[in-house]
């Protein structure tokens, strides 16, 4: 089995690679920037490196075929890579709104569509993308992010219904607040009070989420299609 995580170098792409790999994936590992970084984590789990700043549309393409010649087939994709920008909504600059929707949101609509005819062919495929709980109920300061992961949610079930004949199940992990470092700009105190905002009294860990991919990826969940997972200590009650 051939699985390509986005974003793998750390945090929750990393753990999701880690665990995809016990369950008997072979993982290609992409990574923007942290090359050295996804090179190690893809020796350490027998798969390999792949490099590709994903709001660059061409260098997605180029790093899709790769993925797809290296392997020959592509059995599970997960969407995780993703930006954040934080700041009151008219303070975010265009450049920043503009990477942001094309990082979050265009870049896994437009990978998929790269990847899917190989899954299409086979009628066979698995695809995770991974949203947030601010794609399901909003943040204020976090607006232009919570709308770019309210259009995955938005992508997910549309897709699920649309390539369901075809025997390919699309689904979504929505984290809630997750000890990773894209949260580390936030200071002890905010950390502690989102934890105690959470019903299960604790931060979420990347091995929380990995754990709901491997779970979605699996054949536990053959019948489950289109739907979104939340994964955030009940913090969306």
């Amino acid at each position: 089995m051939f699985a390509l995580v986005t974003g793998a170098s750390r945090g929750i792409g990393a753990a999701a690679a880690r665990r995809l790999a016990k369950d008997g994936y072979t993982v290609a590992v992409h990574c923007h920037r942290q090359t050295e970084r996804a090179q190690a984590l893809a020796d350490e789990i027998g798969g390999i490196a792949v490099q590709a700043d994903l709001s660059d549309f061409p260098a997605l393409d180029r790093m899709a075929a790769e993925v797809l010649q290296r392997f020959g087939r592509l059995d599970l994709l997960v969407n995780n890579a993703g930006v954040s920008v934080t700041g009151l909504f008219q303070d975010i600059s265009d450049a920043d709104e503009a990477r942001l929707l094309r990082v979050n949101a265009a870049a896994p609509m437009r990978l998929t569509k790269r990847v899917l005819p190989a899954m299409l062919h086979r009628h066979s495929g698995c695809i995770v993308n991974i949203a947030s709980v601010w794609g399901e109920v909003g943040a204020a300061c976090e607006v232009q992010y919570s709308a770019s992961k309210a259009a995955v949610i938005g992508f997910t079930r549309a897709l699920a219904k649309e390539v369901g004949p075809s025997g390919i199940r699309v689904n979504c992990v929505s984290p809630g607040v997750i000890s990773t470092d894209m949260n580390a700009c936030h200071s002890a105190e905010t950390m502690q009070a989102l934890a105690e905002e959470t019903p299960l009294c604790r931060i979420g860990t990347p091995e929380d989420v990995a754990d709901a991919v491997a779970f979605l990826a699996s054949d536990r969940a053959k019948f489950i299609t289109g739907q979104i997972l939340p994964v955030n200590g009940g913090f969306s009650i």
